[in-house]
């Protein structure tokens, strides 16, 4: 078995620095020339047997200290970091990352702890600016994040793109309506089994939709090429009223405008409020009615907030299995941190150890508002076998005061303050002293530490 080599620069300077020797000394006390110490140092060279026998006998090193090394864990944690949008156009090649994490280590945590400031800082002034309703004191936000605050001062409603798609649907059966106006526009459509959803090739004006996807997915990729190709004037004049500050925030709020185009028209307006009343917003039943998902319905009913025709101001949400959300709306007063995952307490997380089952919570936030919520599991599947299965979890919620039109209330107990979970919107601006969930410090708190008491928390917030 081949003999891994020694790379340890870093920490031979560090030893170095420790005994507090210049280079020329510490190589002649190790018995080697200044040159190969220079080239050990900076990692050109690996630590020869040798040397590391003359550590342990000159300076009474641990050899085992040696090849203790955190680079990797470092290595990953800057990668992490530099995911961050802010490094878009910069993001160093993975070696580059290696290499600073194993020849300047110093300067990488540097780098990180510079990076979790800003981060600290970024979440503390959108906390601030949103309670103050300050748009010039936020700081510039990333491209994605510039689309998501989009829809989300509009209350996720996009009133003129609503309306065309509500018109498209009067034509009767959606689907044969969207494939007979591609035909007509020279258009063909295709089914292949093709992993990519959907595919559009100019050139030969060729629609590919894949047969591995749900029927209701093959019909909502449909309606949203429809809305690209055949609405593209109403979604660029969306897009010159929300004036983005560039051209990629640009790019993806089109694609999120023809997705709502897409739900629009599968799920009308008027046509689906009125069904979400009769059906006292059941999820299931709703799916039935419009030939949707279950996440599809979710999302809709988030959207539907037309003046004078407004339905249930619901929040909607779906997080990965890493607690990532992935997506987010709100016509409600709760609100999602920009930074970190959501609150660990809330039902949405537990999802995925019930699956195919829906799961109810009486909530309340620090601000003392309270909420029904309802979580599930939805998985996507691949279409084949061996082909991954993308696992996420939806919540659905809406004020306590609209839950009597909602069916998942019924049998709660919603008047008794004791059956309502104390969630927060995020560990780092959440108030809540005694939370046994809690993953860090508040922000705006001081901390007291007591040596000589743990109790939930290792530290006290005063």
């Amino acid at each position: 078995m081949a003999v891994q080599k020694l790379y340890v620069g870093a920490k031979l300077r560090e030893i170095r620095g420790r005994l507090n020797l210049t280079q020329k000394a510490f190589a002649a006390k190790l018995g080697i020339s200044l040159p190969y110490l220079n080239q050990m140092e900076n990692n050109n060279r690996p630590v020869s047997t040798t040397v590391v026998l003359a550590l342990a006998q000159q300076f009474g090193v641990d050899v085992t200290e040696l090849s203790t090394s955190d680079s990797e864990r470092l290595t990953s944690d800057l990668r992490e970091a530099l995911a961050d949008p802010l490094f878009e156009k910069d993001i160093p090649p993975l070696n580059d990352l290696r290499l600073a994490a194993s020849n300047a280590p110093a300067l990488a945590r540097a780098f990180l702890s510079l990076h979790r400031a800003y981060r600290e800082t970024h979440e503390r002034l959108a906390s601030l600016d949103e309670a103050l309703g300050r748009e010039d004191a936020r700081l510039q936000a990333s491209p994605w994040e510039e689309v998501r605050d989009f829809f989300h001062y509009c209350d996720n409603y996009i009133d003129a793109v609503d309306r065309a798609a509500e018109q498209f649907a009067r034509g009767g059966d959606i689907r044969a309506t969207a494939l007979s106006r591609l035909e007509a526009a020279g258009i063909t459509v295709q089914f292949s089994d093709d992993e990519t959803l959907r595919r559009y090739t100019p050139e030969t004006r060729v629609l590919r939709l894949s047969r591995r996807a749900a029927p209701e997915s093959q019909l909502f990729q449909l309606l949203l090429q429809l809305a690209l190709l055949q609405y593209d004037d109403l979604l660029e004049a969306t897009l010159d009223f929300a004036k983005f500050q560039s051209e990629a925030a640009r790019a993806i709020a089109k694609i999120g405008l023809a997705n709502y185009f897409a739900g629009a028209a599968q799920m009308p307006y008027e046509a689906f409020l009125n069904a979400a009343h009769e059906e006292r917003h059941d999820l299931e039943r709703l799916a039935n009615r419009f030939n949707a998902s279950i996440e599809q319905i979710a999302h809709r009913l988030s959207t539907l907030q037309r003046p004078r025709a407004n339905g249930v101001p619901f929040f909607f949400v779906r997080v990965d299995q890493a607690g990532t959300i992935t997506k987010r709306h709100s016509a409600t007063r709760l609100q999602f941190a920009r930074f970190g995952g959501a609150c660990p307490l809330w039902n949405v997380h537990q999802a995925f150890e019930t699956p195919g089952r829906f799961l109810r919570q009486l909530a309340e936030t620090p601000d003392g508002v309270r909420y029904l919520s309802l979580a599930r599991d939805v998985s996507k599947p691949g279409g084949a076998f061996g082909a991954p299965t993308r696992r996420f979890a939806i919540a659905l919620g809406c004020e306590v005061q609209h839950a009597p039109l909602v069916i998942y209330a019924d049998g709660l107990d919603l008047d008794n303050a004791q059956a309502y979970e104390p969630i927060g919107i995020s560990c780092r601006i959440c108030d809540r002293a005694n939370c046994h969930q809690r993953s860090v410090p508040p922000l705006e708190r001081r901390l007291r530490v007591n040596s000589d008491l743990r109790s939930t928390l290792p530290y006290e917030i005063t």
